[in-house]
């Protein structure tokens, strides 16, 4: 499968942590504890090494690459760091995954490159760079001034205690998902009469209430306990990653010259939050024409749009509204990508689910991101990065490792410990990205209209195929993010690019411009340098229209 080096060893740890330290710890649990996905059963407690080699995530890239019928000559062209799990501070490979994902991305748009124009090039990524791009979100500035910490979350959101000595997890940064929770427990809009509230209810029952009411919430799990869940067990043997031929179309044809991978490539971009607009992004910093199509009807993240829509133009369409779906459909006729990631079979109900879209426009590639996957009895679940970790099991697995490391004891459950950053969504974009334009790639090769698929539930089970680290490596070895401070900190200081923001087709030109910066893109093109360009900085800036 996805472990072309999967070298195992076995390690014994020091056992001076005590004894209400969970026995797991001592017996293998660094190792990915029934991940039969990726890992073929043994009768040994085993663990992966503490370490991860560029030769590892090279691996992992190569895997994914023939996995999805991608030749493998360019693989000598993909280039990653040494080492790069001392570059975050968590017992996950988090970085791996990123430079992993991120080069693939960069990879597959050099190859579409080559097949358009004969030119190849090598693509280069640093891990530690990696780390930063995947937490973008925490760095950007307008006119100067980062937004508030916390801003980007409301203050309903989070880990609460519930009455089986457990916790759920909420996400109420919508303004409809934080109501329905609250009226599922009939109280005030404050944590404090929340957590009062959720002291009533198990934590399976209440994800379970919140799910049937179309909410937002998880239970807090083991990964002993999600590896016996129907959806855990619908999930294996899923890759991160897939492409699906779903119709036939001619070979596209190579014509004219192109300065970068995805010049004259048009995108409809409808996804929200982080995973598929930093997909978007990534297309368009690679040369796409990417339209970001939101509705007034939804509310917005403009914290999280701002630096999402980098480099994109932005439209707004009432797809409730025929004549806006019209203009939805006469858009599609042109277009080579339709990227989205609203509920499953959302926009289906519209019209434009892929085999639709097939047909109106053979040749096409359809990428659509779930939480959950397209298999088993959460497939149309809702769910957001932090749900999916705290369902999944990674919160528990971080938090034990963390005590380990620490020295302090816990009884019973832990308490869940989140990942530094949301690595599920942002590697899960890089993995959307590298999809499409291997899909894009296929186009040229093969013919054929095609469909990415990516589940933030499949990308943590490859992440957690990689293994842990021990505590020592994770935590006293790992670098913690750096601090978010004006004046920016050296590091992020050092990768930043300033982007103006742009006029758009709706602004008053005698308006002030504001100035943004932002984290660059970490994959380095040697012959094709990313674009750095206008950011919209709104949303219906634009004309919904393509570029001629």
């Amino acid at each position: 499968m996805y472990l072309l080096s999967a070298e195992l060893v076995v390690h014994s740890w020091p056992v001076a942590f005590g004894r209400s330290i969970p026995k797991s710890l001592f017996s293998g649990h660094w190792s990915t504890p029934r991940s039969p996905a990726f890992i073929r059963p043994t009768n040994r407690s085993i663990r992966r090494r503490s370490t991860m080699t560029a030769t590892d995530s090279q691996d992992r890239a190569r895997a994914l690459w023939l996995e999805n019928g991608l030749p493998p000559e360019m693989l000598s062209h993909l280039n990653l760091s040494k080492n790069p799990n001392s570059a975050i501070d968590s017992s996950f490979k988090i970085a791996s995954a990123a430079q992993t994902s991120i080069g693939l991305s960069g990879l597959a748009a050099a190859y579409f490159h080559s097949l358009r124009t004969g030119v190849t090039q090598d693509v280069t990524v640093d891990a530690r760079h990696a780390i930063l791009d995947i937490s973008s979100e925490f760095w950007y500035t307008v006119d100067g001034e980062l937004p508030k910490p916390d801003s980007i979350w409301d203050p309903l959101a989070g880990i609460y205690k519930t009455k089986d000595d457990s916790y759920v997890r909420l996400h109420t940064n919508f303004p409809h998902h934080r109501d329905g929770l609250l009226k599922i427990l009939r109280c005030d809009a404050t944590r404090e009469a929340v957590q009062k509230e959720l002291l009533k209810w198990n934590a399976e029952e209440f994800e379970t209430q919140a799910a049937l009411a179309r909410m937002c919430a998880s239970a807090f799990r083991s990964f002993e306990e999600w590896d016996k869940h129907p959806q855990a067990i619908a999930l294996l043997n899923t890759p991160p990653v897939s492409l699906v031929k779903i119709g036939d179309a001619p070979r596209r044809v190579v014509a004219g010259e192109v300065n970068s991978p995805l010049e004259n490539i048009r995108v409809l971009d409808l996804c929200r939050v982080l995973s598929g607009p930093i997909c978007g992004r990534t297309l368009a910093a690679h040369g796409a024409d990417v339209l970001l199509v939101t509705s007034p009807q939804l509310p917005a993240l403009p914290l999280l749009d701002v630096d999402t829509s980098r480099g994109k133009r932005t439209t707004q369409l009432d797809l409730t509204l025929s004549s806006d779906r019209d203009t939805l459909a006469t858009l599609v006729k042109d277009a080579d990508v339709f990227l989205q990631a609203y509920r499953p079979g959302g926009l289906r109900e519209k019209g434009f689910g892929p085999q639709d879209l097939a047909k109106v426009r053979p040749g096409i590639v359809c990428a659509n991101l779930t939480a959950y996957g397209w298999e088993g009895p959460w497939k149309d679940r809702r769910g957001f990065d932090s749900l999916v970790q705290t369902a999944t099991g990674f919160n528990w697995a971080e938090a034990e490792a963390h005590a380990a490391f620490s020295g302090k004891l816990f009884e019973g459950r832990p308490v869940p410990r989140p990942f530094p950053l949301q690595a599920l969504d942002h590697v899960g974009g890089y993995l959307l990205a590298f999809g499409i334009n291997a899909a894009l790639a296929k186009t040229i090769t093969e013919g054929g209209s095609w469909e990415v698929r990516v589940s933030l539930a499949a990308v943590g089970q490859w992440l957690r195929s990689m293994g842990q680290l021990s505590p020592q490596a994770a935590f006293g070895d790992g670098k913690p993010l750096p601090p978010r401070t004006i004046p920016q900190h050296p590091e992020v200081a050092a990768l930043v690019v300033t982007s103006r923001e742009a006029l758009g087709d709706k602004r008053d030109a005698s308006e002030a411009l504001r100035a943004m910066t932002g984290i660059s893109q970490s994959a380095i093109l040697s012959k094709t340098p990313v674009r750095e360009v206008d950011a919209p900085m709104g949303l219906d800036r634009n004309d919904p229209v393509w570029l001629q």
